[in-house]
């Protein structure tokens, strides 16, 4: 049982929420445990699909919840981070279905990291990103110094970590950082097309292609032409390809099982 997120399943689609409304979804201790096992628990369901991630109230996440930090007394940041964050960051990269962030409001330090770690972001007008670890003398964790060079570039993204610039929704479109920025009233209706379209995707073929693009942003040319052949004979070899192939001929569309 949950006491600092909500998670509910539905035709494939587990919706994680984070639910400290009155903090912001700032993370303590609690939260980080249990988003940690609530990412386990839609990765280990064969009903699960795709996996939507938001917050409750007018933010996503605030990051860390400094008070709570300042009340446990001195504590290691490394290991803060081994044991709470970089897991969590882990689980969603690792996770073999689409993970779709619904950015409804602020993502602020390890918030943003939150996001930017999920494969596709949908934005409400009024959200907005800040990586604001600089404003307390601290740098990008969680992943973001990975995330957001290669989304953005080094020159713009050392002015976003160095200057805590806070980024509305329409400039993060613009700078490639979210996928799509919609009005706050038809966020729900967005993200619902969106996981239903991925809940009824190849799943497998789909989990295949977040690895590869992964490995595509480290990896040499033949390393990932080997990758890619590897994968596709995986693919190739799936219930799901038979199936596509299969409705292709009869010219209908394939209902696949994510197999």
């Amino acid at each position: 049982m949950f006491t600092s997120l909500l998670l509910e399943t539905a035709n494939g689609v587990a919706t994680i929420t984070l639910n400290r409304p009155e903090v912001y979804n700032a993370f303590n201790d609690p939260l980080s445990y249990e988003l940690q096992d609530a990412l386990k628990q839609a990765e280990r369901d064969p009903a699960v699909r795709v996996v939507v991630l938001t917050g409750a109230g007018k933010a996503f996440s605030s990051g860390q919840d400094l008070k709570a930090s300042t009340e446990a007394g001195k504590r290691s940041f490394s290991e803060s981070l081994h044991k709470r964050y970089n897991p969590i960051i882990r689980a969603i990269r690792n996770m073999p279905k689409p993970v779709i962030c619904k950015l409804n409001g602020v993502a602020a330090g390890a918030g943003c990291s939150l996001a930017l770690a999920c494969d596709v972001i949908i934005a409400s007008e009024a959200a907005s990103m800040i990586e604001i670890f600089v404003n307390i003398a601290l740098v990008l964790d969680s992943g973001s110094s990975y995330f957001l060079p290669r989304t953005v570039g080094y020159h713009r993204a050392f002015e976003l970590a160095t200057k805590a610039s806070k980024v509305t929704a329409a400039e993060a479109l613009q700078m490639g950082l979210i996928n799509r920025v919609v009005p706050a009233t038809g966020l729900d209706a967005a993200v619902e097309a969106e996981a239903a379209y991925y809940a009824a995707a190849p799943t497998k073929a789909i989990a295949l292609m977040k690895k590869m693009l992964t490995k595509g942003m480290t990896e040499s040319l033949d390393a990932i032409l080997d990758y890619e052949a590897y994968c596709q004979e995986i693919a190739g070899n799936s219930s799901d390809y038979q199936e596509g192939v299969s409705a292709f001929i009869e010219k209908r569309k394939p209902a696949f099982t994510g197999n």
